[in-house]
């Protein structure tokens, strides 16, 4: 079914395609009435649960009651939340529902104006049946920019065929304290990374063409004790230098189309009613001119949470000021306590005609006004959401993240002999998956199969190992060590035993991960490290595989581990990726995106610290991780040699303010298999005008090699890469000493180049070069010896 008009409709200038999309919502907008111009600015969520068991605490403050369904529709509608991702539903029947309400949105307004739909889609299609990818830490993990992108156009290809038009992903926070419980959705702790990684996401669903919502903006995960919404004590150089790279790359180089404000305060300021957050540099800064949306409940917050807003007429005006478009995830203070505003004279027109303005042109950007619209595609009875090609991106992804921390020689696996599989998580399906994955989010609270096949750890190592012993041991939470002896036994008893522990993703307390499921420190929940202990304690070499999501602290009492595994929730196919990792089918590849700390009980931090954040004299305190950003190791080897600077005439290498530096290395495979070796770039820095990390990462590259070969990896660095926030609060490029490090890691440096930064100190912006760029060039194949 088309859309329905009125009888002069086919004249009408906010139909006519062959006009500008702004050109089109500008015509539209005056014939407007009020509660059809404020209708455009919410949400309805038709599905949310009243029960206190849905989404999120704090909803049921706002939904009493799901709204009555022709009220809420009766000037039209700006966006329907999440009708797959409230409750199961098969993917057809979805689509057809969604279209039948589609259609009754368009039928209830003067205008025939349908929804904007979107959901979730962190770790895929937030749906029924849908493919389940690994989590935003295993993107980080894996170094690989393409293949998220790929994977985004696969999820934004299923979103855009069942009927939905915006997608509330990626997650650009950048890690700060491990104990946040949505460390998980983050891709990791360094803003180049975050930032490459989640442009890439970008580009692939908006290229489905689904609009990519880039959230939190901004803050969210600098939050105090890494609590969930705490305060955020952050300065102005943190938020500038760290905090907001990801999102400018994903602006630029994604082409996102929407943000979703942070629920975060930043010094005592809510960034829902920040103006100069939201619109002085979103917009008028950086020059984005897609819509903001509100994470859910955001507004009302400003009254309930935050006491910024007397009421909720009050917080719209607040957020409509800041530069807040739309109010998710459903009516609320957008609705009825709006509309009286505007009336009374309290909340001014031109606030409600500047954000209707943008959704309008979104809106005719994807089609929804055209002639031609409909609510249903032809090949609706063939949807599917779960298919080969993205079971295959999923795989290849889970495979590349898996980071082989340490290993004495016991991996791979041996063909041969007694193997014992012991833990919580190793017979544990759920175990694989993220907070946001459909069957987490929103399956667990409903009686129906998970809807796609998530085999287990054990049922994937079985394959190739043909005597495997299995003992759970304890559960991930609780008390309980009952089960401890069988697993003692068992481990005893084996050649090598591979101990499983981790998580349960979960939503505000109902798992060690997850929204709201903040961890009081960075020990191994429940009983675990008893397990861990009593398991290395029989002396049988043990491969311990940590499947979490946040880095769990590994002290000198871990030490005694043969091998050392971490995997941050490897999505459905996660059990396979695994077991091919620990028997050799697959040669590991994965890095560190987030640093794994030594001490339990320390205070977090990142690798991206000054001198006085490193180990030093005047603390007692050693923060050095036991295994830095970016490490990982492989069952082959690489040699890294002749770093040098490209064409350099002069030691050391002089790099103009505003110029270009190019710097190469040669990495040679000298093991006897096929690898892959993340080449990774940092910058440092000994003298600034403030003080700067020791090292931060700004080039990497994944370079596969068969054994023996070689290639030669160039990096070409802007010196606006070099950039930061100097005394006087603007971001400039100084003049002096620096040095570029190849590095293995973070921790592990493999060569180094002197540079010096010349020419007079130059102040940029937005519109500095953000990324550095990569070449490789192959070299003839190093003979291996008989």
């Amino acid at each position: 079914m088309g859309s329905q008009l009125p009888a002069d409709s086919d004249t009408a200038p906010w139909r006519d395609q062959r006009l500008s999309p702004t050109e089109r919502a500008e015509a539209l907008l005056p014939l407007m009435s009020i509660e059809e111009k404020i209708a455009q600015l919410v949400g309805v969520w038709v599905g949310a649960e009243a029960t206190g068991e849905g989404v999120a605490p704090h909803q049921t403050d706002m939904i009493k009651e799901p709204p009555q369904w022709s009220r809420a529709i009766q000037h039209g509608l700006g966006q329907l939340t999440r009708p797959f991702g409230t409750a199961p539903v098969d993917p057809v029947l979805g689509a057809r529902s969604l279209a039948a309400s589609q259609a009754q949105i368009v039928a209830a307004s003067r205008f025939g104006i349908p929804a904007q739909v979107h959901e979730e889609c962190l770790t895929g299609f937030a749906a029924w049946r849908a493919t389940v990818y690994p989590t935003p830490l295993s993107w980080g993990a894996a170094f690989d920019p393409e293949l998220v992108e790929a994977m985004a156009d696969r999820i934004g290809r299923s979103m855009r065929a069942a009927g939905v038009h915006q997608g509330l992903a990626p997650v650009l926070d950048v890690t700060r304290d491990y104990r946040w419980g949505r460390t998980e959705e983050t891709i990791g702790e360094d803003p180049y990374l975050v930032g490459t990684t989640g442009a890439a996401y970008v580009r692939g669903l908006e290229r489905a063409g689904v609009v990519a919502t880039l959230k939190h903006f901004a803050g969210y995960s600098a939050s105090r004790g890494g609590r969930n919404l705490a305060p955020v004590p952050m300065g102005h150089r943190e938020l500038t230098d760290v905090i907001l790279p990801p999102f400018e790359m994903a602006l630029r180089h994604g082409g996102a189309r929407s943000v979703m404000n942070s629920y975060a305060e930043i010094d005592g300021l809510p960034v829902a009613a920040d103006r100069g957050l939201l619109t002085g540099l979103l917009r008028d800064e950086w020059g984005f001119t897609g819509t903001v949306v509100a994470d859910y409940f955001s507004v009302r917050f400003l009254q309930t949470l935050h006491g910024v807003a007397e009421g909720p007429a009050d917080a719209a005006r607040l957020a409509l000021h800041a530069g807040i478009d739309v109010e998710l995830p459903t009516v609320d203070a957008f609705g009825a306590p709006l509309v009286d505003a505007v009336r009374r004279g309290e909340v001014d027109e031109a606030l409600i005609d500047c954000a209707l303005r943008r959704v309008l042109v979104q809106k005719i950007e994807l089609g929804l006004l055209d002639e031609g619209w409909r609510e249903l595609p032809d090949d609706v009875a063939s949807l599917r959401f779960d298919d080969e090609a993205s079971q295959d991106i999923a795989v290849r992804l889970a495979r590349e993240s898996v980071v082989l921390l340490r290993n004495t020689g016991v991996l791979p696996l041996p063909t041969g002999g007694r193997v014992a599989l012991v833990g919580p998580v190793a017979d544990d399906p759920m175990a694989m998956l993220g907070c946001y994955s459909f069957p987490n989010h929103v399956g667990v609270n409903h009686d129906v199969p998970v809807g796609v096949d998530i085999p287990s750890l054990r049922d994937e190592l079985a394959r190739h190992v043909p005597t495997l012993v299995h003992e759970q041991g304890c559960a991930i939470t609780g008390e309980d060590t009952s089960g401890i002896p069988a697993a003692v036994a068992a481990a005893a008893d084996a050649d090598v035993c591979v101990l499983a522990v981790g998580d349960r993703a979960g939503m505000f307390g109902r798992g060690t991960s997850g929204e709201g499921c903040d961890a009081a420190d960075l020990r191994l929940p429940g009983v675990q490290a008893d397990l861990v202990r009593a398991v290395l304690a029989t002396g049988t070499p043990v491969v311990l595989v940590l499947m979490t999501g946040r880095p769990y602290a590994l002290g000198p009492e871990f030490d005694s581990a043969a091998a050392v595994v971490q995997a941050f929730f490897l999505g459905q196919l996660g059990g396979q990726a695994l077991a091919e990792v620990l028997t050799g089918v697959v040669n590991p590849s994965g890095r560190l995106p987030v640093s794994v700390p030594r001490d339990a009980g320390g205070l977090p931090s990142t690798y991206l610290a000054p001198p006085l954040g490193q180990r030093n004299k005047v603390s007692s305190v050693d923060p050095t991780p036991a295994y830095p950003f970016g490490h990982g190791l492989s069952y082959t080897t690489f040699e890294w040699s002749d770093a040098e600077v490209v064409d350099a005439a002069d030691a050391p290498a002089t790099w103009p303010v505003d110029g270009e530096v190019r710097v190469r290395i040669t990495v040679t495979n000298t093991g006897d298999r096929a690898g892959t070796e993340v080449v990774q770039l940092y910058l440092h820095d000994p003298v600034a005008q403030t003080t700067r990390p020791v090292v931060r990462l700004v080039g990497y590259t994944r370079l596969p090699l068969a054994a023996g070969e070689a290639a030669q990896v160039t990096f070409g660095v802007p010196a606006d890469v070099a950039s930061f926030t100097g005394r006087s609060g603007q971001r400039i490029v100084e003049p002096g000493a620096v040095e570029l490090r190849f590095g293995r890691s973070s921790g592990e440096q493999a060569a180094a180049v002197p540079l010096r930064l010349v020419g007079a100190e130059r102040q940029v912006g937005h519109q500095r070069e953000l990324l550095t760029s990569v070449r490789v060039e192959p070299l003839v194949a190093v003979p291996q010896s008989a």
